[in-house]
């Protein structure tokens, strides 16, 4: 069985991926970081990049690897902000759910 993955969880994996590195991480790394638990495409992650660098969660710069350049990602406060809001809503959501499946009804 697989459950959906929605775009709030898949920016708040992306989110964490990225924050684990003080200096960022590099986007092929961070679409097999995110592939090693989640079975999902690179067409799918590097829309999410690009529209967290958009909201300001991330910052960009390419450096020169091999004799081409290799995009960095690195999170940003308002990254980690909004790391720190699904990180709680993720605890709450997990917490009522594993309630739920122990055959608690609060």
């Amino acid at each position: 069985m697989s459950f959906n993955t929605g775009a709030a969880l898949l920016d708040a994996i992306v989110l964490a991926v990225v924050g684990r590195e003080k200096q960022g991480t590099y986007g092929y790394r961070i679409t097999q970081d995110v592939r090693a638990v989640l079975d999902i495409s690179e067409s799918t992650l590097y829309p999410v990049l690009r529209r967290l660098q958009k909201d300001g969660c991330l910052t960009v710069h390419d450096e020169p690897f091999n004799g081409r350049n290799r995009r960095y990602y690195q999170i940003t406060p308002t990254g980690r902000a909004q790391l720190a809001g699904y990180r709680a809503e993720w605890d709450a959501y997990t917490a009522k759910i594993d309630r739920l499946f122990e055959g608690e009804t609060q």
